[in-house]
This record gives C-alpha cells, sequence and structure tokens, in this order.
C-alpha cells in the first residue's frame, strides 16, 4: 500500500483529526504560543491518554479537540465534522449530540441532586424528565454510587461528585468522551474501576476516549500514550517511555 493510500486510511479511522494545530496567548505585550502546529489523529476504538508536565499544553490540546477553545491555526476534524467551519449553534448541537466532557471542576449544578445532575444531557437532547433521569440512575448504579443519586453536590464527597461527572459525561453515549484528570480524585480501586467503564462505555468500532492524566496507577490500560512537551508531541506509542 502506497503511503499516500496509508494515511488516507489511518485518517478514514479517525475520531479526531487534528492538522498544523497551534494555538498562542496573549500575556501582556508577550504572545505566548502553548501548541506548535499539532498533527495528530486520534483513532476510534481506542483509549488515548495524553501525558506531560503541568504547562506542556494538554488540557489546550484537548479543549481544542473538542470544541471548547479555537486554535490560532489549523483545523480539527471530529468524525469527519471540521467543527471550526460550524456556527456557533451548530457547533453547540455538535458538542451535545456527539462529545462527552469530563472536566477536573466537576461543574455540578449546585441546586439539583447527582441524578438530575448525570440526566443534563439527555434533557437537553429533549428526553423526558423521568426517563432521563432513570437512566441517570443506572450510570451512577454502575459507578457504584446509585445510592447517592437523591443528595445535593454538597452533601457528596470529592470523589462522589467525580463520579457523577462521569456519569453525566456517559449517560448520553456520547461518540468521544474527552476527559482531564478523571481518576485525580478517587482511590486507585475506584480509579481502575471508572477506566474500566470508560472502556465499554467509550471505546467501540465508531467511538474513542481521550484521557489528560498524570495517573500511573492506570497507564497500563492505555492502547496509547501521547507525551506532550512544550507544546509538541514528543511520543507516541503503546507505552510510557522510559524516564517519564
Amino acid at each position: 500500500m502506497a503511503e499516500t493510500d496509508i494515511q488516507a486510511a489511518t485518517t478514514a479511522k479517525a475520531a479526531i483529526c487534528s492538522r498544523g494545530v497551534t494555538r498562542d496567548f496573549k500575556a501582556g505585550q508577550q504572545t505566548i504560543t502553548v501548541l506548535h502546529g499539532i498533527d495528530v489523529d486520534i483513532r476510534a476504538g481506542e483509549l488515548t491518554y495524553v501525558v506531560g508536565e503541568s504547562g506542556s499544553g494538554k488540557t489546550t490540546l484537548i479543549s481544542i479537540m473538542c470544541g471548547i477553545l479555537w486554535p490560532t491555526e489549523g483545523e480539527v476534524k471530529v468524525f469527519g465534522t471540521d467543527i471550526y467551519d460550524l456556527s456557533d449553534t451548530e457547533l453547540v448541537e455538535f458538542r451535545l449530540n456527539n462529545i462527552g466532557f469530563i472536566f477536573q471542576q466537576y461543574n455540578l449544578i449546585p441546586s439539583i441532586d447527582a441524578a438530575n445532575n448525570a440526566a443534563v444531557p439527555l434533557i437537553a437532547q429533549g428526553m423526558d424528565r423521568l426517563e432521563a433521569r432513570e437512566k441517570a440512575v443506572a450510570m451512577l448504579e454502575k459507578l457504584n454510587i446509585g445510592n447517592q443519586a437523591g443528595k445535593l453536590p454538597s452533601q457528596l464527597s470529592g470523589g462522589q461528585q467525580q463520579r457523577v461527572a462521569i456519569a453525566r459525561a456517559l449517560v448520553h453515549e456520547p461518540r468521544l468522551v474527552v476527559c482531564d484528570e478523571p481518576t485525580a480524585a478517587l482511590d486507585a480501586a475506584s480509579g481502575r474501576r471508572v477506566m474500566d467503564l470508560l472502556r465499554e462505555v467509550a471505546v467501540a468500532e465508531d467511538r474513542a476516549c481521550i484521557i489528560v492524566t498524570h495517573d500511573n496507577r492506570v497507564f497500563d490500560l492505555a492502547d496509547r500514550i501521547l507525551v506532550l512537551e512544550d507544546g509538541r508531541i514528543t511520543h507516541d506509542g503503546s507505552e510510557m517511555p522510559e524516564g517519564h
């Protein structure tokens, strides 16, 4: 197979295709380049980790890949859609229908209980509230916190809040799940349970999951590890390189 054919075949399987992605930020009179022309495909059917030191550009990269932060230059296609060619309304709808987010800050709504927090994507898609809640409770049960469904976020521990946030990201069965430190507040057993659930729900022939993590307890579960240093990918393989 010719090299161009191989590239075409690889791109066809890509959940995310990033080409020449650069991101600059202004700091007073200075321009700081956080990402330097990132070319990478995130393949469907794989659990992909992005690792690197603080400030290496990890969160910026995944934010651009899922339509939260615009690149300064470059293009991003998610399942073949050039997301930065969409209007603001189209982009919001695309994210709602195709992407699940797990943020470090959890971003739970403080005035509603855990089940209703987890049901938010389904309700936003127009599902009946009772049905949405039932599906949300089922997802919370998979995460071993079904008995916390009626509690407000303020009544939950940090690890429980994180699992509610994970349930919310997975409940509508998105094609792409993007996670920022999903195991940070969890003990080792709970962290592995979450990663197993991410693989079960978010990794399939037509789905993908990309995870920013520092948690070396779960490195062995990755299909692929990208190492970011100073806004550049310096390693792309199935294991962490020596010295990291």
